[in-house]
C-alpha cells in the first residue's frame, strides 16, 4: 500500500513503525475504547458525543440517554430540547444533539436502523466523519480501521510515522506502514499513549519506552 504522497514506504520505515507498534502492544495488550456501549449504534452515538469532552463525561450521560431512547427509531423522533438537557454537561450540546438525532434519522431511512459495517456508508450519515466511523468499525465490528484524532496526529508525527497534517493522509500513511491485523488496535493504543506519556505540552520523554528510536527533536529528557 502506498503512503499519502504516492510513494511506497521503505523497509526501514516499515521496521521503524513495527517496532513502535510492537512495544506499545506490550504496554497496552488489551486496549479498547473507554466509552460504554452495548451495540454499534450506541458506540456511534457515544463517539459523536465524545468530541471536546472526556470519556468519563460521556459515560455519565449515555446511560440516561439510552434508557430514554433505546434505538435509532426512538432517538430519531426525540424532542431536541429533551436530548439537550441530557447531554448538556458534555459541551457543544446543541450541535451534538442535532448530530445524534440526524444520524439516527439517516440510519432509520437508509439502513433500516442498522449501523452499516462499511466506512463509505457510515460517512454518509449526517454528523459522522472518518474518525467516528473508524472507531465504530474497529471497536464494534473488529474491522481493520484507523481513527485519527488529536492524540494519533501528535504521536504519529513525533514518532516520524507521518509528515502529513491532514487526518485522511495520516490514516493512509499509518495503513501503509503496518499490516491490517494491527490497524484496529492502533488508534486506541496511540490515544492512550498520548494521554499517559506523549502529552501535548509536557511529554514524559525521560520515562518513555520509545525514546531510543523516537526522532522527535524537542524531547524533554
Amino acid at each position: 500500500m502506498q503512503k499519502a504522497d504516492g510513494t511506497e514506504p521503505t523497509s526501514a520505515e516499515i521496521r521503524h513503525a513495527r517496532v513502535f507498534a510492537n512495544r506499545l502492544t506490550k504496554i497496552y495488550p488489551n486496549i479498547q475504547t473507554a466509552l460504554a456501549y452495548q451495540d454499534p449504534w450506541q458506540l456511534l452515538v457515544a463517539t459523536t458525543i465524545s468530541a471536546q469532552t472526556t470519556d468519563e463525561n460521556v459515560n455519565r450521560v449515555t446511560p440516561v440517554l439510552f434508557a430514554r431512547y433505546s434505538s435509532p427509531y426512538d432517538l430519531a423522533a426525540a424532542n431536541p430540547d429533551e436530548v439537550e438537557q441530557i447531554i448538556y454537561s458534555t459541551g457543544f450540546f446543541r450541535q451534538k444533539t442535532k448530530s445524534i438525532i440526524s444520524l439516527s434519522e439517516d440510519l432509520v431511512v437508509s439502513f433500516g436502523g442498522e449501523v452499516p459495517a462499511d466506512l463509505d456508508a457510515l460517512v454518509t450519515l449526517r454528523g459522522v466523519g472518518r474518525k467516528t466511523a473508524s472507531v465504530v468499525l474497529a471497536e464494534a465490528f473488529g474491522l481493520p480501521a484507523i481513527a485519527v484524532d488529536t492524540h494519533v496526529k501528535r504521536v504519529s508525527a513525533r514518532l516520524g510515522l507521518t509528515t502529513s497534517t491532514e487526518p485522511a493522509k495520516i490514516e493512509q500513511d499509518l495503513k501503509a506502514l503496518l499490516p491490517k491485523a494491527k490497524w484496529a488496535a492502533l488508534s486506541m493504543t496511540l490515544i492512550q499513549f498520548g494521554r499517559d506519556t506523549c502529552d501535548a505540552r509536557k511529554p514524559k520523554c525521560g520515562i518513555c519506552p520509545l525514546t531510543d528510536r523516537c526522532p522527535y527533536p524537542d524531547k524533554v529528557l
